[in-house]
């Protein structure tokens, strides 16, 4: 057996993840947020092949060295596309059904880690953000977009209450370069004072990455291509960090395990006599880190698991 390949981050609830997953020697299971490839490791060596996509080259870049991309066949298969593209992306290596789909959204440790890619405010950094490292940037938002606009994502994705005056500090202080031209806008708008318990900048970085990298329609695209994907019996695990995205998984689950069905993006699921068959049963009750974990990685404290498994009922929503 080969030796396990080093990672530098651990993710959150692997054990949670794993048992959700119940790995079988032989499955095909998608990680469909691969970054430092914890939970990939992990399915590996339990026996599985693993379809791994990640939309950040530099993850796709330290993949390719793991020695399970070379074997004959190969047990990972690395696909440098969004997770949302899995339907297509699998369709051309001849896959149609898999046995189980992880999810971990979000940010990872890597790209927060990194100050060059402008995620945190911790140390300063060019204003990126962009997991995909093309298309709009943080400082391209919000030096050129209307204050209306940046108030109305600071508010939709950040639920800062606020918005406003920090959407017009952001206008009056353009242009911004870096992290830490943020941070300091975002400090001086919302009269932060050192020592404080939180920094009021968080929300509005959480929100500019969210507008930036669409990550919320990537959830539920991510979501309705799970449900296409996954035969019955299959698994799916989701790992969520804030409540906006563990809302929509949440509310996901509740729509495909029921007789219900979302009747609008913004509103909340209604009983309809006609809907179609349950797609997953057996959802699980949310997981979140104990202590144990929480004492040797912190970042697990908002981490909420969510898991359910795939029903023989054909998929009810579409794939992108």
């Amino acid at each position: 057996m080969m030796a396990p390949v080093e990672q530098p981050h651990i993710p959150v609830l692997l054990d949670e993840v794993v048992a959700a997953l119940d790995p079988q020697p032989g499955a095909v299971i998608v990680d469909a947020t691969f970054g430092a490839g914890g939970y990939t490791r992990r399915l590996l060596d339990a026996g599985v092949q693993v379809h791994a996509f990640d939309r950040d080259p530099d993850a796709i870049r330290a993949g390719q060295a793991w020695p399970e991309t070379v074997e004959n066949p190969p047990r990972l298969i690395l696909h440098p596309r969004r997770f949302s593209e899995m339907v297509d992306a699998l369709a051309e290596t001849g896959v149609a059904r898999v046995d189980g789909i992880v999810m971990d959204i979000g940010v990872s440790s890597m790209q927060l880690d990194q100050a060059a890619r402008g995620f945190a405010f911790s140390v300063d950094g060019p204003l990126d953000m962009r997991m995909s490292q093309d298309g709009q940037s943080a400082a391209d938002f919000l030096n050129d977009a209307p204050e209306e606009t940046i108030a109305d994502v600071l508010y939709r994705y950040g639920e800062e209450r606020q918005s406003r005056r920090v959407a017009r500090a952001i206008v009056a202080a353009r242009p911004l370069e870096t992290t830490g031209d943020l941070a300091r806008v975002v400090r001086k708008a919302l009269g932060y004072r050192p020592g404080a318990p939180k920094d009021p900048a968080t929300r509005s970085f959480q929100a500019v990455r969210i507008h930036v990298n669409a990550e919320l329609d990537e959830l539920e695209q991510g979501l309705c291509a799970a449900e296409t994907l996954l035969g019955e019996g299959g698994r799916l695990a989701v790992v969520t960090f804030h409540s906006l995205e563990d809302r929509i998984v949440k509310q996901f689950l509740r729509a495909a395990s029921s007789k219900q069905v979302a009747v609008s993006r913004h509103l909340p699921v209604a009983a309809r006599n006609d809907a179609p068959p349950a797609t997953f049963a057996h959802v699980a009750k949310p997981v979140r880190a104990g202590e144990a974990e929480l004492a040797r990685n912190p970042r697990a404290r908002s981490a909420t698991l969510r898991s359910a498994i795939r029903t023989a009922a054909p998929s009810s929503r579409k794939a992108a």
